[in-house]
């Protein structure tokens, strides 16, 4: 195959919003000369600068909830089937939420989203999550609002809704043909069910997965290809930070180069919407992490994560100022 013009169609295909075929984006997958990479990276560059511009949206995030969960999904520390050592901790109060809110707005970001560990929240614990978000939209009106809580009701969704969240994050992980692989406390097909219930509420769906949990380079474009049916708004692209003590410990993550690739391959399939790499971008593309704008994506998680440091916020404002993107 001549690359140059196999990219070249693909990058003219997107760029006018046509859909590619599976077998079209398969064929990007074999990329692996140095020259042809980036060739890749221009074409989904130019791709992410038509459709989302020069802007990186930031998002911050509090783990309000931690550690105890019953679901079985073996990437996750939080996990009661693993050994780690996190920390567990109830819901944290109202007033503390609002607190990891005044500095995620310190952090210049105007997206901010409450996380819980386990399969749902009960009805105290959605009551408090919801005067959290009434106070935090009192206080910044113009702060969006997400939350990560499991799954929902329809009673649940609307009610998050009512209270003022703007969109839902609800990961489908990884390909339906390797989801058993990963998770078998709840099924692929659960996570549909709590999508289609936000959906219906009019609320933003956040929805993507993570690279590196043993899957093919065939199921990362099967999981691409999931999120363009579902029409989600945001697909946050996570790399696996293995953590000792659970199945995954010992996963082999494809090089800095290899994830770019798949960043690029996301933007293609998916040119209108928005890429946010979240989890694991630093310890697995290192001094590479700036080339994730370059390769297509246009959002990144600002701080921490759930149970693992991030960069220091500084940093990737002037990261993203030295790149001429603006926030």
């Amino acid at each position: 195959m001549d690359t140059q013009i196999t990219i070249q169609k693909i990058q003219d295909k997107a760029l006018k919003g046509q859909k590619l075929t599976f077998e079209e984006a398969l064929s990007l997958t074999g990329i692996t000369d140095y020259e042809d990479l980036f060739k890749l990276f221009t074409a989904a560059d130019e791709v992410r600068e038509k459709f989302r511009s020069d802007r990186v949206d930031l998002c911050a995030l509090t783990n309000a909830k931690s550690g105890s969960c019953p679901e079985n999904c073996s990437f996750c520390a939080q996990s009661s089937h693993s050994s780690t050592q996190v920390k567990t901790y109830p819901l944290i109060n109202v007033e503390e939420i609002l607190k990891h809110a005044d500095k995620a707005v310190a952090s210049k970001t105007h997206r901010f989203c409450i996380v819980t560990s386990g399969c749902s929240v009960n009805d105290e614990e959605l009551k408090e999550i919801c005067a959290a978000i009434r106070r935090i939209k009192e206080k910044y009106p113009y702060l969006k609002m997400d939350a990560s809580l499991g799954k929902l009701n329809k009673e649940k969704a609307r009610l998050l809704k009512d209270a003022g969240l703007d969109r839902y994050n609800h990961n489908i992980e990884t390909a339906r043909s390797f989801f058993g692989e990963v998770c078998t406390t709840h099924s692929f097909e659960d996570r549909l069910a709590t999508l289609k219930i936000l959906k219906d509420a009019g609320i933003e769906i956040c929805c993507g997965g993570i690279l590196g949990l043993g899957e093919t380079d065939t199921q990362r474009v099967e999981l691409a290809f999931s999120l363009k049916e579902l029409d989600v708004d945001c697909v946050p692209l996570n790399f696996l930070n293995p953590v000792e003590g659970t199945p995954f410990e010992n996963n082999k993550i494809p090089s800095p180069l290899g994830l770019l690739k798949f960043v690029s391959i996301f933007r293609l399939i998916l040119p209108k919407k928005q890429i946010r790499i979240c989890g694991g971008r630093q310890r697995n593309l290192r001094q590479l992490q700036p080339l994730i704008f370059f390769a297509g994506a246009d959002a990144i998680i600002i701080g921490d994560y759930l149970t693992t440091k991030g960069s220091a916020p500084q940093e990737d404002l002037r990261m993203i100022s030295d790149l001429g993107l603006k926030i």
